[in-house]
């Protein structure tokens, strides 16, 4: 059983910065794949990026340039850190845990708030 606690939400202005922690409970060396998804009010739930324990990171394209996740293995902490923030990156946003690649994720957390105000 992996444990994700996602923090870093919160209110900011249009063309704000905001970054998003996601801490395991274990060693994320034993994740192929953290993600982070996000869910608008009335919207299905959305892949924003995604980061391996190979290195490699995907994005959605509207997000591709403005938001960069990184891990940090010493913390077993995933980030996002979000610049340039619309109103359209309002949502409630997700880590997940993938332990074997091509899979489906196998945890979720709970989900922390972002709402960006125009």
């Amino acid at each position: 059983q992996v444990q994700l606690v996602e923090s870093g939400g919160g209110l900011v202005q249009a063309g704000g910065s905001l970054t998003l922690s996601c801490e395991a409970s274990e060693s994320i060396f034993r994740i192929d794949v953290i993600r982070w998804y996000r869910q608008a009010p009335g919207k299905l739930r959305e892949l924003v990026a995604g980061s391996t324990k190979g290195g490699s990171t995907h994005y959605v394209d509207s997000v591709k340039g403005r938001f960069t996740i990184s891990r940090d293995n010493a913390r077993n902490t995933v980030y996002l850190q979000m610049n340039s923030l619309k109103p359209d990156d309002t949502a409630v946003y997700y880590c997940a845990a993938v332990l074997r690649l091509g899979s489906e994720p196998d945890y979720w957390g709970q989900g922390t708030q972002v709402t960006v105000s125009s």
